[in-house]
């Protein structure tokens, strides 16, 4: 019999010895995929319940999170807001007439938020693009620019104003503040006046000029104790209500008249 040539002996040899690496390559199990990524942001409210009762003076919202990427002026910025449920609302403008002030022309607006609060790591303005803002009703004028009604730039000033005077509304008063790259918190403040009802923080993502992500957090505001009692009352019994407070003031009518008399 004729010997196989040498190219094809070695050959034969080194598949010889590759065969048992195959097999246990065979019989391993494949690596196991990646663990999936965090994240991007991690969001959540210290007190998802606000009661107000008669000795309710305001209070701070503490909204904390962490975020996948280091924050800053070289990173990624977050941008919280806290919004309420619509109302409609009539702004009047105030004219004097034979000396005398008395209501004039009134601009109706629907859907108006009865809270507003805007927070961000940075100025908002610099962050997103105006129709983002828009979008996302982030500033007084983008939100203001949203709510149905009169066009009249000096009612939509006035609204602003008048809410902001009753501490309803909060533009970037607040800054998100930043601890350690990638941990942030805001207090958002609520006003000693903020009705009851659902409530909504939104915590925005930004990157790039982009919003890369978003959260939502509902929270509830409730009256406790004796101003919920008289709330029901005024809203179920409104004929009790009257008569009751007229009551109360003719009885402080008399007791200050009593004690004039008697000083």
């Amino acid at each position: 019999m004729r010997a196989p040539p040498p190219a094809a002996l070695a050959l034969l040899l080194a598949l010889a010895a590759l065969a048992p690496l195959r097999a246990q390559a065979q019989r391993e199990p494949p690596p196991a995929p990646p663990p999936p990524a965090g994240p991007a942001l991690a969001a959540e409210l210290a007190q998802p319940r606000i009661a107000v009762d008669t000795a309710f003076s305001g209070a701070d919202l503490l909204v904390f999170g962490a975020t996948e990427r280091l924050l800053g002026p070289a990173g990624d910025n977050v941008v919280v807001l806290g919004i309420g449920p619509g109302r409609d609302v009539v702004v009047r403008r105030r004219v004097r007439r034979l000396g005398i002030w008395v209501n004039g022309p009134s601009a109706h607006f629907r859907d108006v938020p009865n809270y507003y609060a805007l927070a961000a790591t940075a100025p908002v303005a610099g962050l997103l693009e105006e129709p983002a803002r828009r979008e996302r009703r982030l500033g007084l004028d983008m939100l203001t620019a949203r709510i149905p009604g009169p066009r009249d730039p000096e009612f939509r000033n006035a609204l602003i104003e008048l809410k902001r005077g009753t501490e309803q509304w909060n533009e970037e008063e607040a800054p998100v503040e930043v601890s350690g790259g990638r941990l942030f918190h805001a207090r958002l403040p609520l006003p000693s006046t903020i009705a009851p009802g659902d409530y909504v923080v939104q915590v925005l993502l930004v990157r790039a000029n982009r919003i890369i992500a978003r959260q939502e957090l509902p929270f509830r505001v409730d009256r406790v104790g004796a101003t919920a009692r008289i709330a029901n009352v005024s809203r179920d019994q409104p004929l009790l209500y009257g008569l009751a407070c007229i009551a109360l003031a003719a009885l402080a009518g008399w007791l200050g008249s009593v004690i004039f008399r008697r000083g």
